[in-house]
């Protein structure tokens, strides 16, 4: 995995603050219980709050180093001058590694609504400078955009990538549209890859529904647990039809 320079902060940081507190608080019930006497309390107690510090040093560990490792396998794909669109790019932990692997040739693009409750630090200002500090500025553009209106026309791009953005629009007819609009700007043959924890199938279902036969639902590994395999990642794969 190629080291990173930028500054890509935390993922929907309160879960992983509520997961912290969480373990602190049931290994200091474990603690009070050992004291009293109460030893089956105390295993219990020592037993959830071990379990649940656990599921923050996944948490942790997705969200600092693990999607990364799974994102440059993914893109390692790249030929080098593809025209690329990140939807929801926040930061550009995504899109910005996609710009490393272009040449001169290609373009990265990322479209965000630059909201911190999603991401710490999510402002245009942050990916800005974290492209800067990847030496890929040159070839990256950053598009203040709704997912489910994209300011770009049919076939603009020949990949289309999104991380963890799509489960934030709150409607599924909202996550449909979007689904949608991802594939009105692939090219024909194109590529896209959608990860996400929630609502996978439904993104798969409204590409098939587009006619999309060349699409596939597959497990992103323990890498993008966010927490455990109970928030494990799903990547939806699929290539536009060519006729």
């Amino acid at each position: 995995m190629r080291k990173r320079h930028g500054h890509y902060g935390f993922d929907a940081p309160w879960p992983l603050v509520g997961l912290l507190i969480g373990a602190i608080a049931l290994l200091a019930l474990a603690a009070l219980s050992f004291v009293l006497d109460i030893l089956a309390a105390g295993v219990a107690f020592a037993f959830g709050g071990l379990y649940t510090l656990a599921s923050a040093f996944s948490y942790l560990y997705t969200t600092r180093r693990g999607k990364f490792a799974v994102w440059d396998a993914e893109l390692g794909r790249l030929r080098g001058d593809e025209r690329v669109v990140d939807l929801g790019c926040g930061r550009g932990a995504v899109l910005l590694a996609a710009a490393a692997r272009l040449t001169d040739g290609g373009r990265a693009t990322g479209v965000d609504l630059w909201r911190s409750k999603d991401q710490t630090g999510n402002t245009e200002a942050a990916a800005k400078a974290n492209a800067g500090a990847e030496g890929v500025a040159e070839r990256v553009d950053l598009v203040t955009g709704d997912l489910r209106d994209l300011p770009f026309g049919a076939d603009a791009f020949d990949v289309v990538l999104s991380s963890l953005a799509l489960h934030n629009i709150p409607s599924a007819d909202g996550r449909a549209q979007a689904v949608r609009e991802a594939y009105r700007v692939l090219r024909p043959g194109g590529l896209m890859l959608l990860a996400d924890f929630q609502h996978t199938p439904d993104y798969e279902q409204a590409l098939r529904d587009l006619g999309v036969i060349d699409v596939r639902r597959r497990d992103a590994g323990w890498r993008f647990w966010y927490g455990g395999p109970w928030f494990a990642t799903t990547i939806i794969e699929a290539r536009k039809p060519t006729g």
